[in-house]
């Protein structure tokens, strides 16, 4: 069932993104008078055919469906026959340099701007997310250096000593101030509450190098979403949790007396004190949101055994965990929504090319392009989530699709926009000559990043 939920929302996900794209080329193609004769999705053999009576546009679907384009009158195609001269004004290659640009750069605008469409709808519409709540921090990180405790509720964000704060709603509005602000390496301020009331906590990103922004990002900076409740979910039969008397829905409240909220750093803990017994307080026999438990200290000694990813000894317990982390409903007003859309858009946009360049670089891993397989996995994840969870990834996935076709890659768009900036520099065409070397490197490089995304999505596959 969990194959076929995601073979039909990855179907529906490049389905919509290529029709997107496309229609943009084809939108503004119609609009500066070029003829088309093909709009295509897919490729290989057609299943399906229409031609439409008005603008004699054939319209397709294809056997192959992981793509598609739009076919426009040109003379330069090869194997047809002579342009009629009352057609030619249509031509595509007739057009000034910056129409043929515009109709090029419209398919990965129109990528951009189904993005801003599909955040500005999940944020109008309302979405239930993790409240910006921190968990006790990990000692040295720049959160515990910054006088983060535990528990505090960081509602703004500011830049330095600017007087103009930016409003905190939720963890993920959180976590995407503090990437910017990684990115640009800036020294910010937040401002959190507490049952002492509001503090300011100054929090220097300088020294944060962008080979640190990545998933983790967050953790090394000792930020994990807190106010919840640890929950144990399950307890392994023999296990060091099952001899120490844990049993499922106890509620973990501290180890060794410093509290916890997070599994993120409850496990850290055990895993740094193998052999070594650790006392937990645990709270049995509460009903209900508001109802306390009996207190209990529980003696457990972490059975040691070895990571087989760093090779190193490392403390296990056997029990499963379960984060209640404090949630709030977020909404937003339409004229609203469309600017957060709008921004979150560029963000998105602005850290993928950064991303793409640390990785030319070397500065960030091959490790972090994906392919079919994993897009698939993450669409069929999303879609059972919710339709907040799906839009967002769709909104995700079109950005990514815009940002690639825009790289100067022969056989891209960004390809063919390279061209026309050099013809309207130049005021001469790059020659057919070169373009056809241009083009074999391009899809060399093109091939190459297709193996390896394919690589790595096998790798997480079969874990290798």
């Amino acid at each position: 069932m969990n194959l076929l939920i995601e073979l039909l929302a990855f179907a529906v996900a490049i389905g919509v993104l290529v029709v997107v794209h496309e229609y943009g080329h084809y939108s503004v193609a119609r609009l500066c008078g070029v003829k088309v004769l093909r709009f295509s999705i897919g490729f290989g053999k057609p299943l399906f055919q229409w031609v439409s009576p008005k603008t004699g546009t054939e319209w397709t679907i294809a056997a192959l469906p992981l793509g598609g384009y739009v076919k426009m009158l040109d003379e330069r195609e090869t194997g047809t026959a002579p342009i009629p001269a009352d057609e030619l004004p249509h031509a595509f290659n007739r057009q000034s340099v910056w129409r043929r640009f515009a109709i090029v750069a419209a398919g990965p605008v129109a990528n951009f701007l189904l993005a801003i469409v599909l955040f500005a709808l999940v944020f109008a519409s309302g979405v239930t997310e993790p409240a910006a709540v921190v968990a006790a921090p990990a000692p040295n990180t720049p959160a515990a250096v910054a006088g983060f405790e535990g528990g505090e509720t960081i509602v703004a964000v500011r830049t330095g000593t600017a007087d103009d704060s930016d409003p905190v709603r939720s963890w993920s509005d959180l976590r995407w101030k503090l990437l910017g602000a990684a990115f640009d390496q800036k020294h910010i301020v937040l401002s959190a509450k507490d049952a002492h009331g509001v503090s300011d906590f100054p929090l220097d990103l300088r020294g944060i190098s962008e080979k640190d922004v990545d998933d983790d990002f967050m953790s090394r900076l000792g930020f994990e979403p807190g106010g919840g409740k640890l929950i144990v979910a399950g307890v392994q039969p023999g296990s060091a949790a099952q001899r120490a008397g844990l049993v499922a829905g106890d509620r973990l409240r501290a180890i060794n007396g410093t509290p916890t909220d997070n599994a993120t750093t409850f496990i850290a803990y055990v895993k740094s004190h193998a052999g070594q017994p650790v006392t937990l307080q645990v709270e049995r026999g509460g009903r209900g949101a508001q109802a306390a438990g009996k207190l209990e200290d529980i003696s457990i000694v972490p059975q040691s055994q070895r990571d087989p990813a760093t090779g190193q000894q490392i403390g296990r317990i056997g029990a499963e965990l379960a984060t209640q982390v404090p949630s709030i409903d977020v909404r937003y007003g339409p004229i609203e929504s469309v600017q957060l859309g709008a921004r979150r858009t560029w963000d998105l946009a602005v850290y993928s090319v950064r991303m793409f360049g640390r990785m030319i670089v070397g500065e960030a891993s091959l490790k972090n392009l994906s392919g079919p397989v994993t897009i698939a996995d993450y669409a069929g994840k999303s879609a059972r989530l919710g339709p907040s969870a799906f839009l967002s990834f769709l909104a995700l996935v079109s950005i990514s699709l815009g940002v690639l076709n825009l790289l100067p890659i022969p056989v891209l768009d960004g390809g063919h926009l390279l061209y026309y900036l050099v013809e309207a520099v130049t005021g001469k065409v790059v020659s057919d000559r070169w373009q056809l070397v241009f083009q074999r490197a391009g899809l060399a490089c093109i091939v190459a990043l297709s193996a390896i995304a394919l690589f790595n999505d096998l790798a997480r596959l079969i874990h290798f």
